[in-house]
This record gives structure tokens, C-alpha cells and sequence, in this order.
């Protein structure tokens, strides 16, 4: 009797232990950190010929998942990025299409909505840049506009909070407690995303030295004269030359958000090259050239504040055994020029400013170490996130899930060419509005407002800088009618209307 009772509570303890979610959970938790303005080129598992910085941490998600080579954002800015993340539809879809008069619409279906509805528990943490309050989570804490990078102000389900400290460890420090508070009956989608490293660049106050005093080598067009190209290039205001302020940019002038302990900090290190800086009063190339280093100081150390939290996240879930359940993705809301054609920010369809990093890591199901070549989207995750959760696709989503190719597969319906629009303007940086496409090969742009009607055509395989354009050589015209074809048809696909909403544009400046 004694032997069968002592078999019987075995039994109930092995059939509560097997109910339990956390140890028979079939759906996957998800972990998506995304930075702001992470160029790939400052990602060290995508190999920068410069050598920027290392990024361990986020290069483990490379190592243990799958690199993606060709992920590429439909409008290069902050603001109109998220929006096509969260609803896997492009601006003229969402409505959001700049950083200056847009507003995103919470009404609309959006990922985290959905996984809600499927019983995920879901949290923001850290960088909206959408206007409107977050919907679809059961919890969010984010930065009011662009955010500050030391003693940040937050919003909290609405309700002001402040902190003391760097905006990366914080919004790292209120991730993991989120996550060791959260109901652990439920998959949780987590998304932390970063104000790091989008300008001013404020580093933690403990890098500041992370480099030496290294200086860094300069881009080989970082002195672009843009001939070759249209109006738009030279008329652009976004260079380090003559944009990039010497104050608040290359840190001349101390942040005000500082305590007084801390500006001790931030005065040991700035102060006394601030001083050989006054004595040396380079102008010319050579200010351009230590304004680049100032730059690629600031900047990089912001992305190692980035690269040191990924790894606590990281330690974590290991730590707490989530991780053999748990995707996790990083990526950036688009890339960033880092002095190539002299340039800082994004908003182009060239390679630097329209490709991002994206690195997913699923243990079980991505192979580590993968790497993956196809043309891929920031409109892809959401599809991918309601793939991976096995809930159903709506045919509003635009993008294409990501899960085949995760899994190793070549879909042979995959597509061969991206189509990309960009609309803000005159502010800020007086990029004009363009569209086009980008293939394996080739980027075709046509910039159309307010005064200028003109295509330009790289190839990039004979042009890696996309330097010179070629439309209208005539041993291009095979290419250029085919890619043109390709415009019409991805407009019509897309659903993109023949003229573009009128506040489309914005106008007033986006408070950098």
C-alpha cells in the first residue's frame, strides 16, 4: 500500500512538473533589441574594413544564429522605420512617414497587438520615437521623444518617472527586472529598444577611454565632391564638414543633463583635449578630419554601451534557463553613415543609410554560425515573429516571413529586388524625396520633389560606393528598363498611390 501511495505522488509531482509553461511552453519566447542607428559597418561580425570597434556580444548572436548580409529598411529614419516594424507595411500603409508631423495610428494592427491576443505577455521598454502611447502591451516604459542619454526621464503606462544613470543601463536594468517580475505562465514578447547610438553620441561616462586616443582611419570618400550624381547629393545638409556642429556634436560644450559628479567625470576626459584642440585650430580637411575622429569616438563608444547590455540580457536568459526557448533579434531602426561620402545620419537609398544589421539567434531551429544572403526587410518581423508564434499572417502585412530561410531554405519565390521611398523634407538635412529599388546588384533611384525629376543608377558591383551613376549609358539599358519595370511593378504591388499624401513631406525640424 505504502509502494503504491509513494508511486502515486511521484506520478502527480511528474504531471504537475510536465503542465508546468515554463518547462512545456510550445510557443517561443521573443527578444527583440533594437538600436538606434547602429550602422552595420559598427557591428564587427560584418567585418568593416576600418576595424571600427569590437562588438562581442552581439556578434555571439551571429555565432549561435544566423547573420542576415542583405536586411534593408523601406524609409531610413527613425520614426518611419518603427512604424513598418511594428505593422510590416510600408508608410504610405501605416502613415507614418517622417519625424516631423507624422503620428502613429495605436489603432492599427500591430504585431505586439496580436501576440497579446495569443496569450503573450508584451512590454516596450526604451526608445517609441512614435508620437502617440504605445497599444498592444501590457506594460511600457519609454523615452518622451528622442530621449537624453544621461538621467533620462521616462514614461511609465503613462505616468512621468525619472532615473539616474546611462540611458543604456537603464533601459537594460528595467528589461531584466520586467523579465524576472513577468508571468512566467505566459511566453513574453520583450522588445528593449535602445536610444543608443543615435546623435548627440554621449557615451557612459566609464568609456569615455575605451579607445586610447585612437585615430581612426578615414573613409576614402569621406571628402566626396558628388560629381557624377544629381542635385540632390550636392544640395543634401548633412555633411561633417559643414553639418556637424563643433558644440554639442563633437562635445565642445558640456551636456546639461549632467550631476555635478558626473560632469567631474565628463570634464577629466573632454577637457584637456579640448584645450589642444583650441591651441591647434585645424581648419579645412584637417577640421573635417579631427571632427570625423571626435565622431567615430563618440559614436562607438555609444555602441560599445549597446554591445556591454546585450551581453547582461544575454547572460540572463542563460542564467535563468530561457534560452533555449527564447528568439532573440537585434537589429538597428536603419543604418547610419559613418563619413562615407562625407556624411553623418541616413535618410539615402545607398548602401549605408538603407542597410541595417539583423541577427537572429533560435536555438534548435537556426543553424549557428549561419549566414544568409537574400533580400530581407524591417517589414519582415513582424511576419516572422507571428510565423514563429504559429499564429496567422494578415493580408494587410506587407514584408514575408523570415521562417524559411531560418530554417535554411532557398524559397523560390523569394524576391529579387526591394523597393524603397523616402519622403522627409527640407528638414531636417534637405535629403530630397526619392524612391527606387535595390537589387543584388544595382540601386535605381528617382528623385522626384520639389524640384528636381531625375533617375540615377549605380552598380555596385563594378561601384561598391555607389559613386558615379550611369543611368542613360547605353550599356546599362538592358538593366535600366528592367529595373524601371521592377518600379512600376512593386508601386502597383504595394499598393503606393501615384501621388503622395501631402504631409508626406513634414517640414519643421526634428529635434535631434
Amino acid at each position: 500500500m505504502k509502494h503504491f501511495l509513494l508511486v502515486s505522488i511521484l506520478l502527480a509531482q511528474l504531471t504537475t512538473l510536465r503542465s508546468t509553461p515554463e518547462t512545456n511552453q510550445t510557443k517561443p519566447n521573443i527578444l527583440f533589441i533594437l538600436s538606434d542607428d547602429h550602422a552595420w559597418q559598427a557591428v564587427s561580425v560584418y567585418g568593416d574594413s576600418r576595424n571600427l570597434i569590437r562588438t562581442p556580444n552581439i556578434d555571439r548572436l551571429a555565432n549561435e544564429g544566423m547573420r542576415f548580409d542583405r536586411c534593408l529598411v523601406n524609409n531610413s529614419l527613425c520614426g518611419p522605420s518603427r512604424a513598418s516594424i511594428l505593422t510590416g507595411t510600408y508608410n504610405h500603409i501605416n502613415g507614418f512617414y517622417n519625424n516631423t508631423n507624422s503620428r502613429f495610428d495605436g489603432s492599427q494592427i500591430t504585431f505586439p497587438k496580436l501576440l497579446q491576443k495569443a496569450g503573450y505577455q508584451t512590454a516596450i521598454i526604451g526608445k517609441w520615437h512614435l508620437v502617440s502611447d504605445p497599444t498592444g502591451f501590457d506594460h511600457w516604459e519609454i523615452l518622451p521623444e528622442q530621449g537624453i542619454y544621461y538621467n533620462p526621464p521616462m514614461v511609465c503606462d503613462g505616468r512621468p518617472v525619472t532615473h539616474t544613470g546611462y540611458v543604456s543601463d537603464i533601459i537594460t536594468d528595467l528589461s531584466l527586472d520586467w523579465l524576472k517580475h513577468r508571468d512566467p505562465t505566459k511566453p513574453f514578447l520583450l522588445l528593449c529598444w535602445e536610444k543608443a547610438p543615435h546623435r548627440i553620441w554621449e557615451p557612459a561616462l566609464r568609456d569615455l577611454n575605451f579607445d586610447h586616443d585612437r585615430i581612426y582611419p578615414l573613409p576614402e570618400n569621406l571628402y566626396d565632391d558628388y560629381s557624377g550624381r544629381g542635385l540632390a547629393e550636392h544640395d543634401q545638409d548633412m555633411t561633417i564638414e559643414k553639418t556637424m556642429l563643433l558644440g554639442n556634436d563633437n562635445k565642445l560644450t558640456k551636456p546639461k543633463d549632467l550631476t555635478l559628479e558626473q560632469g567631474k567625470e565628463w570634464d577629466a576626459y573632454y577637457s584637456p583635449r579640448n584645450q589642444e584642440f583650441q591651441k591647434m585650430k585645424p581648419s579645412g580637411r584637417d577640421l573635417t578630419a579631427w571632427k570625423y575622429n571626435r565622431f567615430m569616438h563618440d559614436y562607438l563608444g555609444c555602441v560599445k554601451g549597446v554591445d556591454d547590455n546585450v551581453g547582461r540580457i544575454l547572460k540572463y536568459l542563460d542564467e535563468a534557463g530561457l534560452a533555449s526557448n527564447t528568439i532573440v533579434v537585434y537589429s538597428s531602426d536603419q543604418g547610419f553613415f559613418l563619413g562615407e561620402h562625407g556624411w553623418f545620419d541616413k535618410r539615402w537609398i545607398f548602401q549605408e543609410s538603407a542597410r541595417t544589421p539583423l541577427l537572429i539567434r533560435w536555438p534548435g531551429i537556426v543553424k549557428p554560425g549561419s549566414t544568409n544572403k537574400d533580400l530581407v526587410s524591417n517589414t519582415d518581423l513582424a511576419e516572422t515573429f507571428l510565423d514563429a508564434a504559429g499564429q496567422p499572417i494578415p493580408e494587410r502585412m506587407q514584408g514575408m516571413s523570415l521562417l524559411p530561410l531560418l530554417h535554411g531554405e532557398n524559397p523560390p519565390n523569394w524576391r529579387d529586388a526591394f523597393y524603397y521611398h523616402y519622403y522627409e523634407y527640407p528638414k531636417s538635412h534637405h535629403v530630397r524625396p526619392h524612391y527606387g529599388v535595390i537589387t543584388d546588384r544595382y540601386t535605381l533611384a528617382h528623385f522626384y520633389y520639389p524640384d528636381v525629376d531625375y533617375w540615377e543608377l549605380f552598380d555596385r558591383e563594378k561601384d561598391p560606393a555607389e559613386m558615379k551613376s550611369v543611368f542613360g549609358d547605353p550599356v546599362y539599358a538592358n538593366v535600366q528598363n528592367d529595373l524601371m519595370k521592377k518600379v512600376s511593378e512593386l508601386r502597383i504591388r504595394l499598393k503606393e498611390p501615384e501621388k503622395d499624401d501631402p504631409k508626406a513631406y513634414g517640414g519643421k525640424k526634428d529635434p535631434d
